[in-house]
């Protein structure tokens, strides 16, 4: 059986393949990113599932592509921690942007990323190369949900924001300042609870002029840092992943057109379509 994982800050997918390729399990668990979170904290939201306790021993393979897994400390150590839950199998932990490739493409394409937080890379149609490392919420992922869930605390606290959205804001969320500083500097994963507050634009009725213009500052300063950077830009398709994408689609395929970049897939869950690579590929 292979195990197949799309991991975040905020949640994880999973789905378990049997030996035809077959989906036999798809079950979720909260966010797994190992530069955010303790050893501990990664042990317990595994062995919190029980689907997954379920087949832990029956699993040959472990293929976990996940937030945090781009550079060689953190990807250790969130494969030992897989090691030692799933004992009997080979685990491979690769970076997210390799899931988002592997779900959009296998032409030379720019694949981006915009969930909890954001990136992009480029794929030659053999590689994946990602030019800028990315650093995170505090110095980069614009376009994120916790870019603009801090954009909104700002805007709010600055008041900058519409009134009439002000008051929805205020009913929606807790925004006394001592427990904004207690989940930005005390607990684990400020980083996604920035992010809760985007749901806040993406699931109103109705997107006012704040609200796109809001998005289309985010889209146009991550096409400017993380897509024209890019050599290739101008030759290939530029697709994207992550439930920001999803929601911010006709934005995002507006942006790319002025600056005369081709769109190319933009998809809300990329774990659905990793299996049909695993199918096609054989693997």
């Amino acid at each position: 059986m292979l195990l197949i994982a799309d991991g975040g800050s905020t949640k994880c997918d999973w789905i378990l393949l049997d030996e035809e390729k077959q989906v036999l399990e798809k079950t979720q668990t909260k966010g797994l990113n190992p530069s955010v979170f303790s050893l501990e904290t990664l042990e317990e939201r595994l062995c919190s599932n029980e689907i997954l306790k379920k087949y832990a021993e029956k699993i040959q393979q472990v293929d976990f592509y996940g937030a945090g897994c781009g550079t060689p400390l953190p990807k250790e150590k969130l494969r030992k921690v897989l090691h030692s839950f799933f004992k009997k199998s080979q685990v491979n932990v690769f970076e997210d942007t390799v899931a988002a490739v592997r779900a959009v493409t296998h032409e030379p394409g720019i694949v981006c990323i915009l969930g909890t937080g954001s990136n992009a890379c480029y794929f030659d149609g053999k590689e994946v190369n990602v030019p800028i490392a990315s650093l995170g919420y505090v110095l980069m992922d614009e376009a994120s949900g916790n870019y603009f869930g801090k954009k909104l605390i700002q805007d709010y606290y600055y008041h900058k924001m519409p009134k009439k959205i002000a008051e929805e804001f205020e009913k929606k969320f807790n925004l006394d300042p001592d427990e904004i500083k207690s989940n930005l500097y005390q607990k684990e994963n400020p980083n996604a609870y920035l992010a809760s507050f985007a749901s806040f634009i993406f699931t109103n009725s109705q997107l006012s002029d704040y609200f796109y213009n809001l998005i289309l500052e985010g889209i146009q300063l991550f096409i400017e840092n993380r897509v024209l950077t890019i050599t290739e830009s101008k030759k290939v398709p530029v697709h994207f992943v992550g439930s920001i994408a999803h929601f911010s689609s006709e934005i995002i395929a507006d942006c790319l057109k002025t600056h005369n970049l081709a769109v190319g897939k933009i998809i809300q869950h990329p774990i659905e379509e990793l299996t049909n690579y695993y199918r096609t590929n054989g693997i």
